[in-house]
Order: C-alpha cells, then structure tokens, then sequence
C-alpha cells in the first residue's frame, strides 16, 4: 500500500475516488462542500432528495460527477453533528475504507471532516488512516479449497487536509507498521491448533526474526526447559504429546546498557482445560489463547520494522492443555522456577501457571518494566465485556502509561483493583497458594497470583480475554492489543 498526503486541491487530485463526510443533518462537511460547489450542487440537491441520510456505518458512490478530477465521489455517514468526534471519525474511514474494497477502485483522497485538532491532530490523522486501511485489507488466512476472492484494487491512500505534512506522513509510516504487526498476530491467532502448535510457534518466530533487522530468536526445548526449572509450566505442558517451547526474542534498538522493556505472552495453543475439561459450546475458540503470545511476537516484529531507539525482549511459554493420560491432576503440587510451590487446583488455569515461570524468566533482564499479556479469565470478560482490556499491575505509573496509550491507540484498557485482600483468596493448606481464589474477582485472583511472582520489577498485566477475538459470524482475532502495544513501545522510544 502507497500512502502520502494533500493539504489543498482536492477537487484536482489525480486519484480515482475522494471520500468525503455528510452529518445527520443533511450537513456537508467543508471537504465535501468544496467538492459540491465543484460538481455544480450535485451532492445538496442528492441530500435535499433525502438520497443520502448521513447515518454512521452508512456509504453511497457517486461516479462521473463534474467539475473533479476524481471519477468517483464516496459519501461516508458521520452521524449527528454534535456528537462527531475521534471514534465518529474512525467509524466513518472504517465503513468507507471496508466499501471501496468491494470496488474494484485503486487509489482515494481521505477527505473526511475531523473532529477538534486535541483529538485528531495530523499526526494521529495519518496513523489512524494507514492502520485503518491495513485492518480492511485483512483477510482472514483460511484453509478454504474454493476459488480465492480477487485481491482488493486499493493500492494508494492520500490522508488529508494536513497541515504539517512531515507529522502526517511520519503517522502513516506508524499506522503502516502497526496494521502489519496486528496482521502478524492475527494470522499466526486465528491458525488452527493442529497447525500452530508451540513447535511452529517457535519455528514462525525464527522466520519472522530473519525477515526483520535486529531481532534475534532463542527457543527452549523440553529438557532446556526442565532445567530452568519451570515446574509450572511443565506441569501444563505434560498431558500433551506436542512438547512445550519457551521463546526468547530480543530487540536490541537503544544503548547496550539501557535495561529492555520485557514482554510476555501466554502461548498455549489449545486450551481443552485439562482434567477440569472445558464445556464444549465454543472450545475451539480456545485456539485463540495463545493470543497474548501472537501479540508479543507482532510487537517486536514492530519494533524492529521501525527501528525504535528501545530495547524489547519478548518471552512466550508456549504449551498444549490436553487432559492425557500424564496430565496434571486437581490437587496435584508444582514447584515453579522460583522455588514457590503451587497446589493446582483447576488445571483449566493454566495461562498464569505457565506465566509465573516465565516472568520469573524476565529477571536475568534486569527489566525497566515487565508487562505480560494474555487471555487469561472469563471472568475478565463478565466484568467488562468486549470492549476493554483489563489492566492491573504493582506500578502505578506503568499502569497510567498503559491506560493512556489505549487511549491514544483507541485500544482502550481499564484498570481493576489490585490489592493484598484477594490474596487471601489463594491460600492453601498443601503448598504456598493456589492457582483459583474463587469465583469472586476471578480476573484479579489470578492477577494477584502472577503478582507474586513480581517482587522487585515493575509489572503490569493485561488481561485480553474479551478484546483479542471475536465470536460469532465474524470469528477471527481483532489483533488487539497490538495497537496498545504500538503506542506504549512507540512512547517509550521517544522519551
């Protein structure tokens, strides 16, 4: 995809389509009544018919309009003008980016009326046209034998009216990077799970490493594994036949001396539950758990794509959760690779079981922050729904940075409590704690199990159970927290 920017002239611009806003109230944005005065009045006299209400969600195609450049003219809704703002604006590119590819149009000048500058200034202009564009493109990596749809016609997008080009144009390089890395870990989430097992995990982050400058790649076997001593994460792995593996991937961009951020993903490729076996309404979505791993490798797939003055290293335990005939059992004791013993009381929470050791890993880093991302609770889920990703940690400043770059990112997260009361949820009568408090708080239990693995690094995690996929009719990874992710490493390089 071809990016760049216009500033002015957008009745002249050599692009095959321009796409321009029109409110509830029959209103045409300043784009769109430069574009009608050009045509002669075309579009008022279209909405004074009522052809065209200016719903969100809602196109129209206009061709062969005269007095433009362009042969055609998109209509994009922008809902009421009053309640017009940044996630307005997005929906809008989304609905008309999604209409031009059933076009067979190649290129387009974005021309849709902003919202205030503090909410979409060039900059986040450009990042959001190029990562909105990507998402649209996305098509799902399916096993189907049937012909294959046409590839989309759209190869180039001008993003505008700017005035600072040189901002635009470096959000569209950012927007680009992020739509890759999310295309990264959506194809390697919605692979299925005799596909993408941890051993083509592994292998996939090797050859993503050799496609991007300044990433390498170290994975552990079983028995690299058993004498790191990672007892949790074996204890998960054992009722498999597919051997675990524990990915090391390393971006070194910044000073050989500044400690990296660390990075780790809950990679268990299929989730049955174990023992404690999952009901079976919806089990193969339990394909996407391991989401946060697939998020990990795209974030360090971005940082390297873009060169970031930062150094990442990103940590993935990846396991099979079957209930064989070795798996580990209700009751059973594990002592992970802190020396802490573990009795596993559901084996259907595994993710943190896994985690523990792996954030335990994180230490010989001597990390600036340690943030683990995983589809770790349905309760998670119960308590905010689809729509954001829960965060909890021991810092609260790498916390307030998270919250703010799903904010900026439109990737959003929301924090929950963290405080020593839930602990008490997890004592055991046969081992230091337990794996499940309960019912009650269930996302913050098992962070607050993860959080005794912690002392003494800056930690926050994020639990994505209810954002990283989606059910239904459009089944398929979201690619969140990518984004998220984007902008927190993108943030961090600059300071």
């Amino acid at each position: 995809m071809d990016f760049g920017v216009w500033s002015k002239g957008l009745t002249a611009l050599a692009v095959e389509c321009l796409i321009v806003g029109v409110f509830e109230e029959a209103e045409l944005s300043a784009e769109a009544a430069s574009v009608d005065a050009a045509c002669g009045g075309r579009l008022k006299k279209l909405l004074e018919r009522g052809d065209f209400p200016g719903r969100a969600g809602e196109t129209l195609l206009l061709a062969d309009l005269p007095g433009l450049s362009a042969s055609r003219v998109l209509l994009t809704g922008l809902g009421v003008k009053k309640q017009f703002n940044r996630k307005a604006w997005r929906k809008a590119w989304a609905t008309a980016a999604a209409a031009l590819l059933r076009t067979r149009i190649a290129s387009c000048a974005v021309a849709i009326a902003r919202p205030v500058a503090r909410e979409l200034d060039d900059y986040h202009l450009g990042r959001a046209v190029a990562e909105i564009a990507g998402a649209a493109l996305y098509r799902v990596n399916d096993l189907k034998t049937g012909k294959k749809p046409a590839p989309a016609a759209l190869r180039k997008v001008l993003a505008g009216p700017v005035r600072t080009p040189a901002a635009a144009n470096r959000g569209l390089t950012h927007g680009a990077a992020i739509a890759a890395a999310a295309l990264v870990q959506r194809d390697l989430a919605n692979l299925p799970a005799n596909i993408c097992t941890p051993t083509y995990l592994a292998e996939e982050t090797r050859a993503l490493a050799k496609t991007h400058k300044g990433l390498s790649v170290k994975v552990l076997d079983e028995p690299a594994i058993r004498r790191e001593k990672m007892g949790c994460l074996l204890a998960v792995s054992q009722g498999s036949h597919q051997p675990p593996r524990f990915i090391v991937l390393e971006y070194r961009g910044g000073k050989e001396a500044q400690p990296p951020v660390v990075l780790v993903g809950k990679g268990v490729t299929f989730d049955s539950g174990g023992i404690s076996l999952k009901d079976p309404p919806a089990m193969d979505e339990m394909k996407f758990d391991m989401s946060g791993a697939a998020a990990v490798v795209a974030a360090l797939t971005l940082a390297a794509s873009l060169s970031l003055k930062l150094n990442v290293v990103g940590l993935v335990a990846a396991v099979e959760n079957m209930p064989g005939s070795k798996a580990v059992k209700p009751g059973d004791v594990a002592t992970s690779a802190s020396g802490q013993t573990v009795e596993i009381l559901n084996t259907d929470a595994e993710g943190r079981l896994i985690l523990c050791d792996a954030l335990h890993y994180a230490r010989r880093f001597h990390p600036a922050a340690v943030i683990d991302i995983a589809t770790l609770t349905g309760a998670c889920v119960i308590a905010l729904g689809h729509h954001h990703s829960g965060v909890m940690g021991n810092d609260e400043p790498l916390v307030r940075e998270l919250l703010e770059a799903g904010r900026r990112a439109d990737d959003r997260c929301w924090q929950l409590p963290l405080t020593e009361e839930y602990g008490e949820q997890l004592k055991s009568n046969f081992a230091d704690f337990a794996n499940v408090g309960g019912r009650d708080g269930g996302a913050i239990t098992a962070a607050t199990f993860l959080g005794k693995f912690t002392q003494g690094l800056k930690w926050a995690h994020l639990d994505i159970a209810g954002t990283a996929y989606l059910s239904g009719a459009q089944k398929g990874s979201t690619g969140r927290p990518t984004p998220l992710l984007a902008d927190f490493l993108l943030h961090r390089a600059a300071r």
